[in-house]
């Protein structure tokens, strides 16, 4: 029965894309600007990942432990984007999703967890429906007359794009979306699936439940460079859906980029962050349960204007076959006194790897990657779980600490313009930072479909 299911959910999905193949086309086949007022479709896409967890070792589990046992699961997810070209160099951008299924280990256990669409599920939100991923204003101001053609994607309208500009974008927003971007790990529907090379794991980046949020950007775009400052409201609570006042929670992000080469070379890019929200301190939680002689709670120190900070230092450096093979790499550091609050549970975090066309195999539409992942823990927080206390993604009940570490290789199988399958291995040692359980074997495939 439990196949029979998985099965409807995919031949559905295949169903609304294909009825969506011919308002597509049309879309892209008109080289001018959309008309002003008039909705265009840009876009729709399902993904299917399914992963088997091996069996592992581990001399003791926690409320939050990666089953030992092993697992499998399936994981759905299906969106449509649409936008609309306005007045005075704005567009509006809508972009509606649904999540159905859950991930191995219901999305906890990892701090490089393996199933990247898990966040969209919303843990605790109950009975899964469709959502609004993102609803915003785009606003760009053209500097010189320089520009770029561009084909309709999901949130890009057809048309040029002026290669200098002045850039501002308001309303429900992705932050990952215009910040820590990498052109080889940054999509777990077409690239890694591990949370570890979608987005720094130490970038606590602000996003509710489902990794979205309300925010505000403004950029200014060079052939060169570009200077990016984004605020967000942040949860309520550690990995909340409600959003608090921006005036009480929020986010704060500064990204430089720097692509000397110009559009297609490499790219170095330079983040700094600061949240505010109502986090517990690891320092007082333990006080509080020494003192106590009970367990520490990092959610029952919360205090509203806690802050925590940190940087990512991001790169892509392209090598060949017009940027298809090329290498990225990511450090990222916070100060991992205030607990995780939005993203994974890490405060240092280094991931390097690569991808490869198929072009040296004669099928230059595939892609293969490779990458390692590096994470670890500042030492309050790790003490902290060695003495019990449980994070949003991690509790064993204990801890003997060691670095979590990564490797992931993928290969993407492009079947035709709209199909891609996906076969996917990921080898997690010390999972949870615990070198008592573990290692973890993930066998996976991803399907695809976008137009």
């Amino acid at each position: 029965m439990r196949f029979k299911t998985s099965l409807l959910y995919i031949l559905a999905g295949i169903a609304l894309i294909v009825l969506a193949l011919p308002t597509r086309a049309r879309a892209d086949d008109n080289s001018q600007p959309p008309p002003l007022f008039m909705p265009q479709f840009l876009g729709a896409q399902a993904t299917w990942i399914g992963q088997e967890l091996g069996s592992m070792r581990s001399s003791y589990s926690g409320p939050l432990s990666l089953p030992a046992t092993g697992e499998h699961a399936l994981s759905r997810t299906y969106g449509v984007y649409f936008g609309m070209r306005l007045p005075a160099h704005l567009a509006l951008y809508f972009d509606a999703e649904f999540f159905n299924g859950d991930g191995i280990g219901a999305g906890t256990g990892l701090a490089g967890y393996t199933n990247g669409d898990v966040v969209r599920a919303g843990p605790g939100l109950g009975k899964q429906r469709p959502y609004i991923a993102r609803l915003y204003l785009d606003w760009n101001l053209p500097l010189g007359d320089s520009s770029t053609p561009k084909d309709a994607a999901q949130d890009q309208l057809p048309g040029s794009v002026a290669n200098a500009r002045i850039k501002l974008k308001l309303g429900r927003l992705a932050l990952n979306d215009d910040f820590d971007k990498n052109r080889y790990a940054n999509d777990t529907r077409q690239q890694f699936m591990n949370w570890d090379f979608i987005n720094a794991a130490a970038y606590d980046f602000a996003a509710d439940t489902r990794g979205y949020t309300n925010g505000f950007v403004a950029a200014l775009v060079q052939p060169h460079w570009t200077l990016r400052y984004g605020i967000y409201q942040m949860p309520q609570q550690a990995n909340g859906q409600a959003l608090a006042a921006i005036g009480q929670a929020s986010g704060q992000q500064v990204q430089v980029s720097l692509h000397p080469q110009g559009a297609g070379g490499a790219v170095l890019r330079l983040l700094m962050y600061r949240n505010k929200a109502a986090m517990g301190s690891y320092a007082q939680a333990l006080a509080i349960a020494a003192a106590s002689g009970t367990t520490p709670d990092i959610v029952a120190d919360d205090r509203v204007g806690r802050p925590k900070w940190g940087y990512v230092i991001n790169g892509e450096l392209p090598l060949a076959d017009d940027g298809a093979t090329g290498l990225f790499a990511r450090w990222a550091w916070d100060n991992g006194s205030t607990e995780t609050f939005a993203y994974t549970e890490a405060d240092r975090a280094l991931s390097v790897g690569g991808q490869i066309s198929g072009a040296y195999w004669g099928r230059s539409h595939d892609r293969l990657g490779i990458a390692l992942g590096i994470d670890g823990l500042s030492a309050l927080h790790r003490n902290y779980l060695a003495a019990g206390g449980c994070g949003f993604m991690l509790c064993d009940g204990a801890l003997d600490y060691g670095h979590e570490r990564v490797i992931e290789t993928y290969y993407r199988l492009q079947l035709g313009h709209y199909f891609q399958v996906s076969p996917d291995l990921q080898w997690v040692a010390n999972p949870g930072y615990n070198r008592a359980r573990g290692p973890a074997r993930v066998i996976g495939v991803r399907m695809h479909v976008a137009i």
